[in-house]
């Protein structure tokens, strides 16, 4: 261990290899990533942006097939026009429109789109990995391997109790009868089913009746940096969050709202004393907490706002972190959090659960919060032992250079 600027012994990771070093002396394939069922949005830092950018950067020959949804300048929910072009993750992007069958806000439930078997007959692909399990261009994907039985074809799953079949239209309508008709109807095509959390496991048995052999655990991740790499950006990050040598930085992070529980760290904040400590905040504020929540950052000077951060910025943050907060809805910078060697709060949910061990706090309700604050503001000597912890985590399930590989080596 060696001690950080700010005082808190931070692990080191430089004999660390890669999963990447195993796929870069393998032999290129072509891959190709279908995100007709999810958002693709260029340049992000989602699990799909980190794959496709993992395996350019590995030497494969890839293509992504994208819908048209996507973000806008203000980082809402938008339909951008179908068209091709070379996407910022160094791989062409074929967006596709969806069909016309009926109204346009349907078929973005239904998820069909013209073109999907052509493009891959074109292509050619190797490995196929369709980012999201519902969607009726399973079935494009299904023929396609069964035409070439060859093919690797692993379909991932984000689905889960809390933010999929939420209302009783979606639950029976969508999930229960169409979403659990095609995968019935496509299954015996995927050479694996990969899902993100130990509950999504759960919901894909349970809603689509998909037995466990058929399932593999597949968290997303993030990038574990080398010990140089860190250094910088954490000194980076520091500066640009304005936190001193000797002071302790919590982060919280994402589009805040009341499901992220961003006030209930706040007011766990306040009550926790200690002239080291520094609470900051990047993301943004969403309408239903805005006004509370900007009274209870002004209210308290240990807490910096810095508003919403690109990926590389976020990066930055999250290794000049002591501590990642999330005591509230499950979030993918949480396990980019792990990668940038952090101790953890994390809501006491059961996908948590691979995440914690040694390596911080698991909170139910705000009591929980408060103590887990309490603890840090009074042992911070402690937190570089949970920061060792955490990049060990990372190293085993969370490294996408790990997780990029795992998909190639059996082409």
């Amino acid at each position: 261990m060696e001690l950080a600027r700010s005082g808190i012994a931070t692990p080191r990771a430089s004999v660390y290899r890669s999963g990447s070093d195993v796929a870069a002396r393998g032999i290129p394939v072509r891959i190709a990533h279908v995100c007709l069922s999810c958002f693709y949005i260029d340049g992000y830092a989602y699990q799909e942006n980190e794959l496709v950018r993992q395996h350019v950067q590995d030497g494969h020959q890839v293509m992504v097939i994208a819908s048209t949804e996507s973000f806008g300048a203000d980082r809402c929910l938008t339909y951008v026009e179908p068209s091709s072009y070379q996407g910022r993750d160094g791989a062409p992007v074929t967006r596709l429109p969806y069909r016309r069958l009926l109204p346009h806000k349907l078929m973005r439930k239904l998820r069909m789109h013209p073109g999907v078997r052509e493009l891959l007959q074109q292509f050619r692909p190797e490995v196929i990995l369709f980012h999201g399990l519902c969607g009726w261009e399973l079935h494009a994907v299904a023929r396609y391997k069964r035409e070439n039985p060859d093919v690797r074809l692993y379909v991932d799953s984000h689905e889960d109790a809390h933010n999929s079949a939420r209302s009783f239209l979606s639950r029976v309508l969508l999930h229960k009868l169409y979403y659990s008709w095609i995968i019935r109807r496509c299954r015996r095509s995927f050479d694996k089913i990969l899902c993100v959390s130990l509950e999504t496991m759960d919901f894909v048995r349970q809603s689509y009746g998909v037995p466990a052999s058929d399932l593999e655990f597949f968290p997303l991740g993030g990038r574990v940096f080398d010990d140089p790499e860190y250094d910088v950006r954490r000194d980076r990050g520091r500066q640009a969050a304005g936190v001193d040598t000797g002071q302790v930085m919590l982060l919280q992070t994402g589009k805040m709202g009341r499901r992220k529980k961003l006030l209930e760290s706040l007011r766990a904040f306040s009550c926790t004393p200690g002239s080291h400590l520094r609470l900051v905040l990047a993301g943004s504020l969403d309408e239903d907490i805005r006004i509370e929540a900007q009274r209870l950052i002004a209210s308290d000077e240990r807490v910096r706002f810095l508003g919403w951060k690109d990926t590389d910025e976020l990066n930055d943050l999250l290794c000049a972190a002591d501590v990642y907060v999330q005591p509230g809805t499950q979030s993918a910078t949480m396990q980019m959090s792990l990668c940038a060697r952090c101790p953890v709060i994390l809501d006491a949910v059961p996908s948590h659960v691979p995440f914690l061990d040694g390596n911080g706090w698991s909170v139910s309700d705000s009591r929980d919060l408060a103590r887990a604050f309490m603890e840090v503001a009074s042992d911070p000597a402690a937190l570089g032992v949970k920061a060792g912890r955490s990049l060990e985590i990372a190293r085993r399930l969370l490294d996408y250079r790990t997780l990029a590989a795992r998909l190639t080596r059996a082409a």
